[in-house]
């Protein structure tokens, strides 16, 4: 899932001090589960906004609204009515969702309301961790299900380092964290998976072109034939 944190309330009302009414949109998907975006953040976000302004002098209507995705056309639409109401919306969405309801209301400014971090996974209650790069050629078959790029403080394909001492990563003392050794949890993996021959295989550098520039993925067996 997309994983995102909230900008800080103090940022949120510089970027909207030239407006009067505003609208907060949220999103019922990954900021949902994240606690960051859904319908509960954007009544929090839209009363932190409506005292702050009080406060100062300079009241401001905020509207609210929560749809089950931005990234999605077919949901972004159902903001139309309240859109024509606003001078500016802050989007509660990741970042792919704020761009996206952009570009269906590209007269009205849009503001993000989160910063978002990473594809993470959610390990306990309000801890999510990075596990995918989203590299678009994914090597999980040849390193136990572990992504080297992710998972790797230097994103080696070829590892380990030897910059690792007891299973962590030598990246744990600047950061007072300990991280674990990308590579060590590979090759435990792969041993548990008797799959060890496998670390003898030299994966090849990445096309890094394939991401050159916004990527495009389309499923020719799902589109419909336009001529």
């Amino acid at each position: 899932m997309i994983v995102a944190e909230g900008k800080p309330v103090e940022k949120i009302l510089e970027m909207i001090a030239p407006y009067k009414k505003v609208l907060i949109a949220g999103c019922r998907g990954c900021v949902t589960v994240c606690l960051t975006g859904g319908e509960k953040e954007v009544g929090i976000l839209a009363s932190q906004i409506r005292m702050a302004r009080s406060k100062d002098g300079n009241a401001l209507e905020v509207l609210e609204q929560t749809e089950e995705r931005q990234c999605d056309a077919e949901y972004n639409a159902k903001f139309l009515e309240n859109v024509g109401k606003v001078d500016a919306i802050v989007s509660l969405a990741c970042g792919i969702g704020i761009q996206y309801l952009g570009e269906k209301y590209p007269l009205t400014p849009i503001y993000p309301g989160v910063n978002t971090l990473m594809l993470g996974a959610n390990i306990d209650v309000g801890r999510w961790e990075e596990r995918c790069f989203a590299c678009g050629d994914c090597v999980l078959d040849k390193t136990g299900g572990i992504c080297p790029i992710a998972r790797c403080s230097k994103s080696l394909l070829n590892g380990p380092c030897g910059g690792s001492q007891f299973g962590k990563c030598e990246v744990s003392a600047p950061v007072k964290e300990d991280i674990p050794c990308g590579w060590q949890l590979i090759y435990d993996r792969l041993s548990a998976l008797g799959q060890l021959d496998k670390m003898s295989e030299i994966i090849p550098a990445k096309n890094w072109l394939r991401a050159k520039g916004p990527r495009t993925y389309v499923r020719e067996d799902l589109t419909l034939d336009r001529s």
